[in-house]
């Protein structure tokens, strides 16, 4: 029964998170599962959590769509390049042992952070729209964090938010309500 609440009120914090920046949900699922929860094996707890975090993308998204926070034509394809790139990544997973997988994991959380900390000098663009200009890198971009993703096991939303953000332009709320796009998908 603890186990049961545990993982309800880590559900809870998980999907708050995840609504209020647009990532993260996998970031703190996996560990309050695997230490909080008790699941004893890393590749269940991130399977797990992959499924947790979608539906709470979902439910974030309807929220975000409504206020007028996603550029849909950035997002969707932003999306469908993630979807190739997370059914290659975690091809490969699958095929890694699941401690090294926890290993690699942290190591991507701690370089995604330091890249996070740097001054970002690019304008936004509160209008972005999908162009000839950004659609490669909408497509490289999307397909690089899918393939993390999949790798993973995770929703990839930490890699999503900047991803939008450096092909696009787009301001961090667009990018939250696109990454939400994305990890529903």
């Amino acid at each position: 029964m603890l186990q049961l609440v545990l993982g309800g009120l880590s559900g809870v914090l998980v999907g708050f998170v995840l609504g209020l920046v647009g990532g993260g949900g996998s970031i703190l699922a996996v560990p309050l599962m695997l230490y909080l929860v008790g699941v004893d094996n890393p590749h269940v707890a991130i399977g797990t959590s992959a499924l947790a975090v979608a539906a709470n993308a979902l439910s974030n998204l309807f929220v975000h769509a409504r206020r007028g926070n996603v550029r849909w034509p950035c997002a969707s394809v932003f999306a469908l390049a993630g979807v190739a790139g997370a059914y290659l990544g975690s091809s490969l997973g699958k095929a890694v042992d699941g401690q090294r997988l926890l290993a690699l994991f942290a190591g991507l959380m701690v370089v995604i952070g330091l890249l996070m900390l740097r001054k970002r000098n690019a304008q936004e663009n509160a209008a972005a729209r999908i162009s000839k200009e950004n659609a490669p890198a909408l497509v490289g971009l999307g397909t690089l964090a899918g393939g993390f993703s999949g790798f993973f096991g995770i929703g990839g939303g930490f890699l999503i938010v900047p991803g939008l953000m450096t092909a696009t332009g787009m301001p961090m709320l667009a990018a939250v309500g696109g990454s939400l796009v994305a990890v529903s998908a």
